[in-house]
């Protein structure tokens, strides 16, 4: 039976308030319509104040006075949980690997719960404590001034820190990726601990979803040349594509287990 848009919207209402947040993505599938139909259906939701509209997706009103960090988590979370199933897809037990403190890289820690034995070196008080207690991986926190966000370590004595260790497998997250291919972070010392990062590793690799393709921000932190892989969630843009092919980086899309269930023959 047809659902009438307010029958869905109250049907929404429920979603959001058991889960807090929702993708358009997820909503789309699981009322069986097009992600243009949800954002109809929202559209007078969020203009009524029922519900506040997040990159890719919404959420209650009450909840975004949610620390910017905890709300960065939730902002295209299923691209980012998907670059993170994709990446532990690589990462054997044993590996070693830095990761830097972005929400991208606290999924790639929760999803990297299900390998043992790791020694991972980050700055992030988060990724610490998720991968720390777990299948005997050694965790290597740096030094320096705690940032109150996302409780994050910077400044000088995060980049001698790091300097003294030799991992497999560099991670970091980016701000943006411009048109020309040049990877870019917000904060300046965000840039240089993964410029650090990727000086002390075998395979330096960049983790972003979708929505950071077609932007820059203040600060280059290193160009397509300078990168082995690319790990994203979608198919990236021309003219991104263009510039990481010229450059001849590697790009790896990751793909939902939905997407990867429905290309599964029968």
């Amino acid at each position: 039976m047809p659902m009438f848009p307010t029958q869905r919207q109250a049907e929404i209402m429920r979603v959001v308030r058991a889960q807090q947040t929702c993708t358009i993505t997820a909503l789309a599938q699981l009322f069986d319509v097009s992600d243009e139909t949800i954002r109809r259906t929202i559209k007078p939701m969020i203009s009524d104040g029922l519900l506040v509209k997040v990159h890719g997706g919404i959420m209650l009103p009450d909840h975004i006075d949610e620390p910017p960090f905890q709300r960065r988590m939730l902002e295209s979370r299923e691209g980012k949980q998907v670059i993170a199933a994709r990446i532990v897809e690589m990462i054997e037990d044993g590996d070693s690997l830095i990761l830097d403190s972005g929400t991208t890289c606290v999924h790639i820690a929760q999803a990297l719960c299900a390998r043992s034995r790791l020694t991972v070196v980050t700055n992030s008080a988060e990724i610490a404590r998720t991968l720390a207690p777990r299948n005997e991986n050694r965790v290597f926190m740096t030094g320096g001034e705690l940032r109150p966000d996302d409780s994050s370590a910077f400044g000088e004595n995060v980049l001698t820190f790091m300097r003294q260790f030799h991992v497999r497998y560099a991670i970091v997250s980016v701000t943006a990726i411009d048109d020309h291919g040049h990877f870019m972070d917000s904060l300046p010392w965000d840039a240089a601990f993964a410029q650090a990062a990727f000086a002390q590793a075998e395979q330096r690799v960049v983790a972003a979803d979708h929505a950071k393709f077609g932007h820059s921000a203040l600060v280059r932190a290193f160009s397509p040349e300078e990168v082995d892989l690319l790990v994203t969630d979608q198919a990236v843009p021309p003219e991104p594509a263009k510039a990481l092919t010229s450059a001849g980086l590697k790009v790896m899309v990751g793909a939902s287990r939905r997407s990867q269930e429905s290309a599964t023959p029968a």
